[in-house]
């Protein structure tokens, strides 16, 4: 191999073993480095390592000279921090909608942003109760796609499935395709959904991607432009209870005032909060009504009460009666 050739491999290995294996509890000596480069068939003096260490310095990795024991040359800072990776392993774990075998791989991944000894910290587990993994491994190809839609203002065709009694997969419609016109992306419960209009509706809808399959992006632009000018997805999601759709209504709210951060926290910070007596607030927000919502309501027990319109609350009450009826 021509001397160039070996300086540009050597000098490679160089940052390859410092990214891999240091951090500042783990440096790398000068001989360290030395047997490496010998090991891989060449052979160097510390005063090109030195050189070579300068060269990645002016490259942009911060590589420093530990002085004390253990003294040798590492890798101060990276693109992220050892704090920042355990968060994003933590969410890759605790999100819904990433299968098990696309979770480790994706942990594999971000374990290579770090050094070796930092790694291990990394193969942790969260436990979460009640967290299932999606069993639909194309979401990732069917996210792409959509955004890829979005990005050319195209329209997309899928099909959309359910589950059955039998855990099986049935396809809605008789598996007749679905052709949308994709506007957002959006997470909510734990889930990631498509929002986009629907032609046929003439109105806004919502998918869970992890439920569409044999999806493409068409050659059709798509439609709803005026519609979703004036759009908020912040204000969709919050008015969506479980993105369970419904009529929308604007209804009032009597709160115990101890509600308050839960008012704020499904409503936002904007929502006003008028005082009724001591304890108590009224609230007056725009949401679907749904079973959903109204299951959300039933959770809040004898602390929230529908003040009006006189009609949701007659269907939040038909709807008790309904659910109690099963239990006669």
């Amino acid at each position: 191999m021509a001397r160039s050739s070996m300086q540009k491999k050597k000098i490679l290995l160089v940052m390859k073993e410092l990214l891999e294996k240091t951090d500042e509890n783990h440096p790398l000596s000068m001989p360290d480095l030395i047997l490496m480069l010998s090991e891989n068939g060449i052979s160097a003096e510390r005063k090109s390592i030195y050189h070579d260490i300068e060269v990645l310095r002016e490259f942009g990795i911060d590589i420093e000279n530990r002085r004390e024991k253990p003294a040798g040359y590492y890798v101060a800072n990276r693109d992220f921090e050892l704090p920042e990776l355990k968060i994003l392993v933590d969410a890759v774990q605790c999100t819904r909608f990433i299968t098990k075998k696309k979770s480790d791989e994706l942990i594999r991944k971000l374990e290579n942003l770090a050094s070796k000894s930092q790694a291990v910290q990394l193969q942790r587990q969260v436990f979460i109760v009640n967290r299932n993994k999606v069993m639909n491994e194309n979401i990732y190809y069917s996210v792409d796609q959509i955004h890829t839609a979005i990005s050319q203002n195209a329209k997309i065709r899928f099909q959309y499935f359910e589950w059955t009694v039998a855990k099986k997969t049935r396809l809605r419609r008789e598996g007749m395709f679905y052709e949308i016109s994709p506007w957002a992306l959006t997470w909510d419960d734990e889930n990631y959904y498509m929002i986009g209009y629907d032609r046929m509706g003439e109105c806004i809808k919502h998918y869970r991607v992890d439920k569409m399959i044999n999806l493409e992006v068409m050659k059709r632009s798509r439609e709803g432009k005026e519609l979703f000018a004036r759009f908020d997805l912040v204000s969709y999601s919050q008015k969506v209870f479980g993105m369970f759709g419904g009529e929308e209504e604007e209804i009032r709210l009597v709160c115990k005032n101890e509600l308050a951060g839960v008012m704020i926290d499904r409503f936002g910070r904007e929502v006003s909060l008028r005082p009724v007596g001591d304890e108590s607030f009224i609230i007056t927000v725009r949401v679907s009504v749904s079973r959903q919502f109204f299951g959300w309501l039933f959770a809040l027990g004898d602390r929230v009460r529908i003040e009006g319109p006189s009609r949701v609350a007659g269907q939040f009450i038909d709807q008790m009666k309904v659910v109690s009826e099963v239990y006669k």
